[in-house]
């Protein structure tokens, strides 16, 4: 059966798990995050289909199952599974997207890496998604493709099915010409996204970074121009923008340039925060702390999330501020990201070095000033510790979103706690009464912290309230609404 909406995303849309010698399905643990939300849309429409890769021991295996049939609550729809060899999967995502691309997204340009690339791979990799999704396309559907290992995907499917619509969403920063161009294959990459009806990005930076791009590299007319609402602007951060394109053009064809900040599901949190189990976890946090303050840092182990810059700020304060000496602990949650990359397992392991350091210089037999954590948190485990925390600590030298920080806003029925937050988050566009702060700054990171430890609870009522007004409004459920707006505009499928 063909299908009116074919999303084309690397991961499946649920977890594989093994139970009693099977492999099951299971919906996935959060239920924020993009795949939970892309799910959603197959709501939306008759049959949708879901394009993804699959580690095979061998592809050419004739029992190898490369599409099945998904009727859940999200819908009905096809997943096709393409196997890929570990090798490729290495090649492919590894090597190519996390040791070239990644550095360069988040402007780490010291890290890139681009001599162990097979571009040849990338490129039959994007060209078999394309052509997956290609199979699966009802006349006139919309592909939509989602983030930068999946670069090459649209080029490839306009020269093979010109009557689909094609969006692209970006889920990573965009950086600028002089950073973005570093890549040499930077024209066959914007060449591809230029292939697109629509490119999607997270906020008004990250659109406008990439038609400069785009303009760097061909000859790309500005068609329309509009104003950034002033709900996503906050005034002297790294990241605001005021007015970006809305539209270009590029040899005859029209391309639609968005952006739409993803939300987190506040209904959902709201629920699991008011649980009577949850508010018993966070008093019984509460409680063992004996009248300390929390300071909850939780992240990825990746050198784009600023964890030891964090660390490093908190050795300062603590240096500088020897008053606190007991009344004041961090939890700091590194949760290993990828442990095939050995630039994790580097950031890894001078986070566990810092830490045992500063709980060497100032630790006692009664207080620890950190706790450090290494595996992921269950999720409701991790709504107590949201709502024991007197303040969040959110700083990422580069992050394409976060929604770490929209969760901790989120489960704060109190109204209380504050959020410090990088303003080279892309929330922080959103989110003008955390605590911004500069994490490349010692200084402004190390002021930021003091601030929120010392703020009196009329201004962590009122500025929390301010954020949860923020985040309640641009919920996970106005993304997708925002995002069929432009399939709308595309004639594809009509918005709610």
């Amino acid at each position: 059966m063909s299908s009116e909406l074919v999303i084309v995303y690397h991961r499946q849309p649920y977890e594989e798990v093994e139970e009693n010698g099977q492999i099951v399905l299971r919906e996935n643990k959060s239920p924020n995050g993009i795949v939970p939300t892309l799910k959603s849309f197959f709501g939306n429409v008759n049959h949708g289909a879901w394009i993804a890769w699959k580690l095979a021991d061998d592809p050419d295996n004739p029992d190898f199952e490369q599409k099945i049939e998904i009727d859940d609550d999200y819908g009905t729809y096809s997943v096709s599974r393409l196997p890929l060899t570990s090798d490729q999967v290495r090649e492919f995502y590894h090597v190519t997207s996390k040791e070239a691309f990644w550095p360069i997204l988040h402007s780490f340009k010291d890290r890139y890496n681009y001599d162990p690339v097979n571009w040849a791979n990338f490129r039959d990799v994007n060209r078999r998604f394309a052509e997956a999704a290609a199979a699966e396309a009802a006349e006139g559907a919309l592909v939509w493709v989602h983030d930068y290992n999946l670069w090459l995907v649209p080029g490839y499917l306009r020269d093979m099915r010109p009557d689909v619509r094609i969006a692209f969403f970006h889920h990573t920063p965009f950086p600028a010409a002089d950073m973005f161009n570093v890549l040499p294959w930077r024209k066959e990459i914007v060449k591809s996204l230029l292939a697109c009806d629509d490119v999607g990005f997270h906020i008004p930076r990250y659109a406008a970074n990439f038609v400069s791009v785009a303009k760097s590299l061909f000859d790309v007319d500005e068609v329309a121009r509009e104003k950034v609402p002033e709900k996503w602007i906050t005034e002297d951060t790294a990241l605001a923008e005021r007015s970006v394109p809305k539209r270009i053009m590029f040899e005859g064809h029209e391309i639609s340039v968005s952006y739409t900040p993803l939300g987190v599901d506040g209904a959902f949190i709201d629920e699991r925060a008011r649980a009577p189990e949850t508010t018993a976890a966070a008093a019984a946090i509460r409680d063992d702390l004996c009248g300390a303050q929390l300071i909850l840092s939780v992240g990825r182990t990746d050198y784009t999330k600023g964890g030891v810059e964090q660390l490093a700020s908190f050795e300062r304060v603590l240096e500088h501020n020897p008053d606190l000496m007991g009344k004041v602990r961090l939890m700091h949650v590194s949760v290993t990201a990828n442990r095939n990359m050995a630039s994790y397992e580097e950031i890894q392991n001078e986070i566990e070095q810092v830490a045992g350091r500063i709980n060497g210089r100032f630790g006692t037999l009664d207080w620890q000033p950190i706790t450090l954590i290494s595996r992921a948190i269950p999720y409701t485990e991790l709504m107590a510790y949201y709502q024991a925390a007197d303040v969040a600590w959110i700083t990422p030298l580069a992050d394409g979103m976060n929604l770490v920080c929209k969760e901790f806003i989120a489960s704060r029925i109190d109204c209380d706690g504050v959020l410090v937050l990088s303003e080279f988050a892309g929330a922080a566009v959103e989110l003008a009464d955390a605590v911004i702060t500069n994490p490349f700054s010692d200084r402004a990171m190390d002021h930021a912290i003091l601030r929120a430890l010392s703020m009196d609870k009329d201004d962590r009522v009122e500025r929390m309230t301010r954020l949860r007004t923020a985040v309640r409004t641009n919920d996970v459920r106005d993304w997708g609404p925002g995002r069929l707006k432009v399939a709308a505009d595309l004639r594809v499928i009509a918005a709610e």
